[in-house]
């Protein structure tokens, strides 16, 4: 039977409570709900191999952040959620090394809006590396940080794993931040959630495109990912919908994918949003307006 597709842990282990029961315990995996600036934050944690075949997840961390209120734009709500995606990933970078370059690592389409999160998070991150090697004496507080929009197979002929690679074999960071677009289950999920893992990613999984892993294994650095749901498949809706467990076959429309009809806006808020979270979580004390007036 065709399963439900989906990116995100807390979706796959919702899935597995409603075919198990909810009382039942997911062998090999640990959840906690919790908080931050105001938003709910799950966060799930797969121990080990058995947890890794349970949830169909490699065994390691995964936050959900559900930023409510950001896509009706409410007062306040972007400060908190930039904040709120800093704090997150900078309990996970307390993992890798505190100090040396970072790679942000935007992954995706821009031609294609749904597919576009990790190009336009790349044009809001705070690029330093140039700036702590040219003028340390003007930089040296900054922690070096290169940015890079790793384009698609289709429009380069180069894998973009093969890309980040590459400059990873050329500048050596002590880690990789990943961003690229995911699929839900939910349309309520999706721009609304922000999934970080520190697992790595495999590009071109939100568009059905799984390609070349990122992780430490292909890399030789630890790598963080995050990820946002942008698109829902057809018949994952369709199931849903009709409250069904089975997933219908939807004919020549079973590759149909579905979006948000203000994609672009959304998509351009949480760009912003990651962009400014990334830079936030690596260069502590510096501000939301601060980033404002550096990269707008």
């Amino acid at each position: 039977m065709k399963q439900r597709r989906t990116d995100l842990a807390m979706e796959s282990r919702e899935l597995w409570q409603e075919g198990a029961g909810e009382t039942d315990r997911l062998p090999g995996v640990e959840a906690s709900e919790g908080e931050r600036e105001g938003f709910p934050v799950t966060t799930i944690r797969v121990l080990d191999g058995e947890g890794e075949r349970t949830l169909g997840k490699p065994v390691g961390c995964y936050v959900t952040l559900t930023l409510d209120g950001l896509a009706g734009r409410a007062e306040g709500v972007f400060d908190r959620a930039v904040r709120a995606v800093a704090g997150e990933l900078s309990s996970l970078l307390r993992q890798v090394p505190q100090e040396g370059l970072v790679l942000v690592a935007g992954l995706g389409n821009r031609a294609i809006t749904p597919d576009a999160v990790g190009p336009k998070v790349h044009e809001k991150v705070l690029v330093t590396r140039h700036l702590v090697a040219q003028m340390p004496e003007h930089f040296v507080h900054l922690r070096p940080v290169a940015s890079l929009a790793a384009e698609v197979l289709g429009n380069t002929g180069v894998e973009s794993g093969e890309v980040v690679r590459a400059v990873c074999q050329k500048i050596h960071p002590a880690c990789v931040i990943a961003v690229d677009a995911l699929a839900s289950r939910s349309l309520e999920r999706l721009c609304r959630t922000v999934q970080l893992a520190d697992t790595g990613i495999s590009p071109g999984s939100g568009v059905g495109n799984h390609r070349f892993r990122l992780d430490r294994e292909s890399l030789g650095v630890p790598v963080i990912a995050l990820g946002v749901p942008t698109v829902v498949e057809g018949g994952t809706l369709a199931a849903d919908l009709l409250g069904s467990d089975r997933v219908p076959d939807l004919g020549a429309g079973r590759e149909l994918l579905v979006t948000p009809k203000d994609i672009d806006s959304q998509v351009a808020d949480l760009s912003k949003v990651i962009g400014y979270g990334i830079s936030m979580a690596l260069q502590p004390g510096m501000t939301v307006e601060e980033l404002d007036l550096l990269l707008s």
